[in-house]
């Protein structure tokens, strides 16, 4: 009997002194204080019920991909020093040094990234329209394809993509095909070694680099991301699945935008995918200029972010294009889970009399998030912002739109895992002709939504309204 109380006590001792050490690990990366605080105060006092899920859910060390981030940032720029005369002539003549937009001023120095101009950029409003155009691009390729999505099933659209790279590949084209090893947890790996078998560079991106993040599960790549000879590029956000072509109930139909962009903003869109590839494959793939002659007049400024960087880059990106409003912001996204300095910037716009309108999904497609999203757009409709919900099926697509003038589409969605767990891409565009077209595909999309009022939370019965207040204890990571 004391042989065994002596061993519970040991126990005991060591879970607690593993929960010490992790609350440090907690306080010295967690990026927020109430995330610290939160991990912390569990580890300490809880550590046989939170020490697992820590390391599944939180603990991060990116100093390996910060490091990965330099080295591959000299190779690019000897990439970039290949560059004939007249495509460095090209690129440098398309740095927009002085942004007019108050929108895009902060953006280059937040994003290491230059504002450029001489693009062209067109809507792809759904699935249909979106893979009709990448596939298209593809089977055209004559150099090389860049292939990255935080989703792929092997279903009738994963496989046809599958058959269109392997083809390229078989012609002599260069493939590149990057996962999440997470997002695609279901991708049987069949599907990958076709690929391998088929000539094309295959990776999955995971963060477990490391003991300490050899459970994670969060800090995902959330990008998509094709990118064709360098010539064109697409990103929005379309996975690759039947049901983002909306063929799979009861989220059907699916709403989704996704972007093509032509001119000098594709080789910084390669430069964010060789950050990436680099990371999985430790190695700098190879990158294509654009041509030379001016795609269309556009500006265009890209923003990666993720949890590697330097600021929180992505909620900084929403922060900036929300106070750069003067009379509109419109934004649609699945979730709605904003961070203190969002919720702020959102009421402050309310205040000087901006119409700020935010378009949801009316079905769900994470309970949690859902619940939770519940009670923060009650909040925001108390200070005044019109939250609708949309109801053919479900919302997915990542758009803003800022006054007359510009307009951003990615993979963002407007929560805390995009702010500041996931590896995210936007381009944010400044083109009154490009910004009319989204007026017109938003103002569609509102036609066929609900405006919703307080009672929407008032009036739920008082367990969902707990279940709601519960949900929004996991905002962090939602």
């Amino acid at each position: 009997m004391m042989l065994s109380l002596s061993l519970v006590a040991a126990i005991v001792l060591v879970f607690h002194l593993l929960g010490v050490v992790a609350a440090l690990h907690a306080v010295m990366t967690v990026r927020t204080a109430p995330g610290a605080i939160a991990w912390a105060g569990s580890l300490v006092m809880m550590p046989y019920f939170t020490l697992i899920p820590y390391l599944i859910l939180g603990s991060s060390s990116f100093a390996g991909y910060v490091n990965a981030r330099r080295f591959n940032n000299d190779r690019l720029r000897e990439v970039t020093h290949v560059m004939d005369a007249g495509e460095r002539a090209a690129r440098d003549a398309s740095v927009v040094h002085a942004p007019t937009q108050a929108c895009l001023r902060a953006l280059p120095r937040l994003t290491g990234m230059p504002c450029l101009t001489n693009n062209a950029v067109r809507l792809l409003v759904n699935g249909e329209a979106t893979f009709a155009a990448i596939f298209a691009a593809i089977a055209a390729a004559r150099q090389m394809v860049i292939v990255q999505f935080f989703i792929v099933h092997d279903d009738d659209l994963g496989r046809q993509l599958e058959r269109l790279l392997c083809e390229r590949a078989a012609a002599g084209v260069k493939v590149y095909f990057l996962y999440d090893s997470i997002g695609s947890h279901a991708l049987p790996g069949d599907y990958v070694k076709r690929l391998l078998a088929g000539g094309v560079e295959a990776r999955a991106f995971a963060t477990r680099r490391g003991f300490v993040n050899r459970f994670q599960l969060n800090f995902r790549n959330h990008r998509k991301l094709v990118v064709v000879d360098g010539e064109c590029a697409f990103t929005g956000g379309h996975n690759v699945g039947n049901e983002y072509m909306g063929r799979k109930p009861p989220l059907a139909p699916w709403r989704d935008t996704h972007i093509e962009i032509r001119g000098s903003a594709v080789l910084d869109l390669q430069m964010v995918f060789a950050e990436d590839w680099f990371w999985a494959a430790r190695e700098v793939p190879a990158l294509l200029p654009p041509p030379a002659a001016p795609a269309g007049g556009m500006t265009c400024q890209v923003v990666p972010s993720g949890p590697a960087d330097a600021q929180e880059t992505c909620s900084l990106f929403f922060v900036e294009a929300i106070q750069a409003a003067r009379w509109r912001v419109w934004i649609t996204s699945p979730y709605f889970v904003p961070d203190e300095a969002v919720s702020a910037v959102l009421r402050l716009a309310v205040l000087r009399g901006v119409d700020v309108r935010i378009l949801l999904p009316a079905r769900p497609d994470h309970l949690v998030v859902f619940a939770a999203s519940t009670l923060y757009a009650y909040q925001a409709i108390c200070a005044g912002v019109q939250i609708y919900r949309y109801q053919p099926g479900f919302l997915h697509q990542k758009v803003i739109l800022i006054d007359d003038e510009a307009a951003a589409v990615g993979s963002a969605n407007l929560d805390n895992r995009s702010f500041r767990l996931n590896f995210e891409l936007m381009v944010m565009t400044a083109d009154r002709g490009f910004a009319a077209s989204v007026t017109h595909m938003l103002e569609q999309d509102f036609a066929q939504a609900r405006l919703i009022e307080r009672n929407e939370y008032l009036g739920a019965p008082r367990l969902r309204k707990v279940a709601m207040h519960v949900a929004t204890l996991f905002a962090p990571i939602l």
